[in-house]
């Protein structure tokens, strides 16, 4: 089959928060991680049929979904794990502030590296938890973890390390030496290792597998707690479905009881487009990586060519991290949706002077948005 991604989808005035941001404003809306390309049909399909059933009662995971979540994760990241390990939760950030609130006490340390996605630091901080952010550094044109810096800002009381990989913003796909190597620090230091590997399914580079540090060996898997969710690569984070893949058993108490009395259940649909994503849309899945790729190619080569810009290689997601270059432009977030592109502040990840780029949309409208951001640079 072949799928349409280059035809646009109009989302104003369907209440989106991507596209409301800027209501009767002409900003290009490029700023918060979802896609403007229609799902996968298979789950739009899903979706029609549950609709249809008319009763939209308590929900729990079916057989099937599990073992549709135990299928994928085999076939595509050579990972078995056991239906039991499972902990369905109604999104990422959720899992998030449930994992900060398991491990530790008020007080405790989180560490983790910067920049990241916000709700690295902010989770913890609502679990009244210290967050210590170490920052990384580009090392032959690509970001990485400064391990030396890690270690020295580990204290007594430090009991968690956040990890993202793939990560975002920077979208780095970690290798097995650097996942051992954090390994190595968080058990010297025991620590509970939380990986959020939503992006997982958005790898880009094909000599760049995704690979869970779960699967290093038994040690680590029993100081992992993995959370995941098809809304990235699928276009389903208004559903609200993720789940968490622990092995060991003492920490999935400790999630239980952690998230008891104050995390809903997953709804109804979004256990129905889960399933269709992993067990039925396979071919929407390898076109739109292959889309993405094209767009990642156009994004690196345009802003590589716009002075006073500079990005590097994206081996995942569907963002970029742009650096923005020269003293004249004292808030580059405002700079460019003053010129009508609309892109996340880096600030918000613990990067001053970049900004975060979506280019998971139709190319025409990633071009446009790159020619304002172009010319405002060139005024």
């Amino acid at each position: 089959m072949t799928f349409d991604f280059d035809q646009p989808v109009d989302r104003r005035n369907t209440a989106a928060t991507k596209w409301d941001k800027y209501a009767g404003r002409d900003v290009i809306p490029m700023w918060v991680a979802d896609m403007d390309f229609r799902s996968s049909p298979a789950i739009i399909e899903a979706l029609k049929q549950r609709a249809d059933h008319g009763v939209f009662g308590y929900t729990e995971p079916s057989d099937e979904l599990n073992d549709a979540i135990i299928a994928a994760l085999a076939r595509d990241h050579a990972w078995q794990i056991q239906r039991e390990w499972l902990m369905w939760l109604p999104g990422l950030v959720t899992g998030l502030n449930v994992v900060s609130r398991a491990i530790g006490e008020d007080g405790d340390d989180v560490v983790t590296a910067v920049p990241v996605y916000h709700p690295f630091m902010s989770a913890p901080a609502n679990q009244r938890r210290s967050v210590t952010q170490v920052p990384m550094r580009i090392e032959r044109d690509r970001w990485v973890w400064d391990f030396e810096r890690l270690e020295t800002s580990i204290t007594p009381r430090t009991r968690l390390l956040l990890l993202c990989n793939p990560h975002n913003p920077v979208g780095r796909v970690f290798t097995r030496d650097e996942l051992t190597e954090l390994a190595r620090i968080a058990a010297k230091h025991d620590l509970i290792i939380s990986s959020d590997e939503i992006h997982c399914g958005l790898v880009l580079d094909a000599d760049k597998p995704h690979i869970s540090i779960a699967t290093l060996d038994d040690s680590v898997a029993a100081r992992t707690i993995t959370l995941m969710s098809a809304s990235k690569t699928f276009n389903l984070p208004g559903l609200g479905c993720a789940f968490a893949v622990v092995p060991n058993p003492s920490l999935r108490a400790k999630l239980a009881r952690a998230a008891a009395g104050i995390v809903p259940r997953v709804n109804a649909m979004g256990f129905v487009a889960t399933l269709a994503a992993y067990r039925d849309s396979s071919e929407w899945h390898q076109g739109l990586i292959r889309y993405l790729r094209g767009n990642r190619d156009y994004v690196v080569d345009r802003i590589r060519a716009i002075p006073g810009l500079s990005i590097t290689p994206i081996e995942a997601t569907y963002l970029a991290w742009i650096g923005v270059e020269g003293r004249a432009i004292k808030d580059p977030q405002t700079f460019f949706e003053s010129a009508g592109v609309g892109l996340y502040d880096g600030r918000a990840f613990g990067g001053e002077g970049y900004v975060r780029l979506n280019f998971g949309c139709p190319r025409s409208l990633l071009q446009q948005a790159l020619d304002r951001m172009t010319a405002a640079l060139h005024r």
